[in-house]
């Protein structure tokens, strides 16, 4: 398990936090590794009811940390972070998120795979993978026109900028705002609420809720390769080494 991701079980629900505090929560292979043990072993455990993400601090997730992205070996085996994509589209047990600031790329890709989201009202959130060169993950490219409508997924996807926690709310994309300091509590307490209800119930409801996974693991697999494609292009290297320049 990664240093930065820390992992509690109590009353039947498994809260998952980002912990990076200094680097955003910006995610490296060894937190991808992290996240996705996690994942499996909560959807593997009995005693595990429910899935809380959250992230420390007030941030949620800022992406991928780049450096690291950029530099990765190309035969340094299967990703870690196609375990987690695939566990998390895979789960069947419910998933509640609290988001406590910003939702950058995975940070907010990886919501729309939760079933119940709260968020702070200073939340931010943000899709630039046009702006880095690659395409959108985890399913984005299929959820967000489902959640939003296709005009409003072309303006968040394609012209990349930041939404507020309102928009968020508007588009469907969280459930509800709730202020900092009661954002956790209420989140835990939901995770604990759906924790105590018939298990093979929830797990029914949540597979007929989303009847769309064939289609949607299939746009996974389509993304994953053309992202990873575009990730190796001469365009998105430039891109990446402009942002980690260091500003004057």
């Amino acid at each position: 398990m990664s240093e930065h991701i820390r992992v509690a079980v109590a009353e039947g629900v498994c809260t998952v936090t980002i912990d990076r505090a200094e680097k955003k929560n910006s995610l490296t292979r060894a937190m991808y590794a992290g996240l996705a043990d996690a994942v499996e072993m909560a959807a593997r455990e009995d005693a595990v009811r429910c899935l809380l993400l959250t992230g420390s601090g007030d941030v949620f997730c800022a992406g991928n940390d780049i450096g690291e992205f950029r530099n990765r070996p190309a035969d340094d085996g299967p990703p870690p972070s196609k375990r987690f994509y695939f566990g998390l589209a895979n789960f069947e047990k419910p998933v509640v998120a609290a988001v406590p600031g910003l939702a950058i790329g995975i940070g907010c890709t990886m919501l729309m795979h939760a079933d119940i989201i709260y968020a702070a009202p200073e939340a931010r959130f943000r899709l630039p993978f046009v702006d880095l060169g690659v395409v959108p993950e985890l399913g984005s490219s299929l959820l967000l026109p489902w959640l939003a409508g296709h005009h409003r997924a072309s303006e968040l996807m394609l012209l990349g900028e930041f939404f507020d926690a309102a928009t968020a709310k508007e588009i469907g994309l969280v459930n509800r705002l709730v202020p900092l300091p009661e954002l956790l509590p209420n989140a835990t307490a939901t995770a604990a609420a759906l924790a105590r209800k018939p298990a093979e119930a929830l797990r029914l409801t949540k597979s007929l809720l989303r009847r769309d996974r064939p289609a949607l693991l299939a746009r996974m697999e389509e993304e994953r390769v053309i992202f990873a494609r575009q990730l190796a292009s001469p365009e998105t290297q430039a891109i990446m080494a402009g942002v980690l320049k260091p500003k004057a």
